[in-house]
């Protein structure tokens, strides 16, 4: 069958292509994309093509479609599979097959596999591994948002905690601890925000930096401290580290100076690392959650907490099908709300370019529905495009009736309309 796709044909290379998928055989599943969220991994493969990890030697003759975090409907599934799975399930996948110690992943490494596609087809390794997961929401933006908060729920869940003269750790973050959250205004901030305020291990404090003032604005404007306050009992803050003169001091004032039991870093940026470590309290645990494109990147932190505070480093990317499984129970049972993390949509024409100028566009995720036609568009701009198209006016309705977030209505208003 004819399937349109972006796909990786090398570095900064990416390229909207129409091309016929393979039957599949018996131990593969076909599956139609509705959504993909575009992350910043995308990102760092496009500009890197073949130098990436994750990217195969070869992809200039075999080009590897884009987009790891979708959702849509299985179409049809192989023999071998076909007791678990059937035609018209709703689905999601976890990308971090870890398949055999490969660092293979659907929207990096494979021909007829990736998000930013109209159909693809899944590999028998995703189903070995446990990685398509049913879907029983109605939201696919829901299911495609699985993933990234699977990211930070993996992270919460990796740092750890230690006792003095004792071979063990604590793993997670600290109950009750102090936890701050730097260069995390951003899309994955926000998610990992939510999170720390509903999960079931909680701290009992959350600071978020961020040197984008409008970013935190509206950060704040969808978690107001004093409501975090009065309905979750955790003191939240907003502070923008770059305006003012010693931010390590204005931050540890927070903590009456005991510094926080768990940091982590949202920016590959050396003076951000260096914040973090300014800032760990005594076996505080620092996680630098960003993954930089620069393979020489390094920056500054103090060993000597290190050797007498018990302060440690550790980084993580991606999480497990448990994290994804446990994304999508909290999103289904309203505990967490993946939907602040979305700042603009558009159509699977605007992906390939979202994604390479990614860094360069404000906001938040940016969601592609890929059998729609749509340029990219910001949610809180639909209103200016309604007297050219009143299609957006009925969006804009829809949005800033809940909020100024992506919703299920607006979901099936655009793809009933679009």
């Amino acid at each position: 069958m004819k399937a349109k796709a972006v796909r990786i044909h090398g570095a900064k290379d990416l390229r909207l292509d129409e091309f016929e998928l393979p039957e599949i055989t018996d131990d593969e599943v076909l599956v139609k994309v509705v959504s993909d969220s575009i992350c910043m991994s995308t990102y760092k493969c496009a500009t890197l093509g073949e130098a990436h990890k994750r990217v195969h030697d070869d992809v200039a003759e075999h080009p590897a479609i884009c987009g790891h975090e979708f959702a849509g409907d299985i179409v049809k599934v192989g023999a071998n599979h076909a007791d678990k799975f059937k035609p018209g399930m709703k689905f999601t996948i976890q990308p971090a097959l870890n398949y055999k110690g490969t660092m293979w992943s659907p929207g990096y490494s494979y021909e007829f596999c990736g998000g930013d596609a109209t159909y693809c087809i899944l590999p028998s390794e995703v189903m070995e591994c446990g990685c398509l997961l049913e879907y029983t929401g109605e939201a696919y933006y829901e299911a495609s948002l699985a993933e990234p908060m699977s990211c930070s729920i993996g992270a919460f869940n990796a740092n750890y905690h230690t006792h003095m003269g004792v071979y063990t750790h604590d793993m997670g973050i600290k109950e009750g601890g102090k936890l701050a959250l730097l260069a995390a205004a951003g899309p994955m901030g926000l998610g990992a925000i939510t999170y720390a305020l509903h999960r079931d291990v909680k701290p009992s404090m959350v600071v978020v930096g961020d040197i984008d003032q409008a970013r935190l604005d509206r950060a704040a404007a969808l978690f107001p401290p004093e409501k975090v306050k009065e309905i979750d009992g955790i003191d939240l803050h907003f502070v923008n580290t770059g305006a003012v003169d010693d931010p390590a001091k204005a931050l540890l004032d927070l903590t009456d100076g005991t510094g926080y039991d768990d940091v982590f870093c949202y920016a590959p940026v050396a003076s951000v690392v260096t914040l973090c470590s300014d800032i760990l309290g005594r076996d505080g645990c620092l996680n630098f959650f960003a993954g930089p494109t620069d393979n020489k990147f390094s920056a500054q932190i103090n060993f000597y907490d290190v050797h007498y505070g018990s302060t440690h480093v550790m980084g993580t990317t991606g999480g497990n099908t448990d994290d994804m499984i446990e994304s999508l129970e909290l999103t289904a049972a309203g505990r967490i709300d993946p939907a602040v993390m979305v700042t603009h949509i558009g159509g699977l024409d605007a992906a390939a370019e979202t994604t390479l100028n990614l860094p360069n566009i404000p906001g938040g995720k940016k969601l592609i529905y890929t059998h729609i036609e749509m340029p990219l568009i910001a949610l809180d701009e639909l209103r200016t495009r309604q007297d050219e198209d009143e299609r957006y006016g009925k969006l804009a309705d829809i949005v800033e009736g809940n909020n100024g977030l992506w919703c299920l209505e607006a979901e099936k208003y655009l793809l009933a309309n679009w």
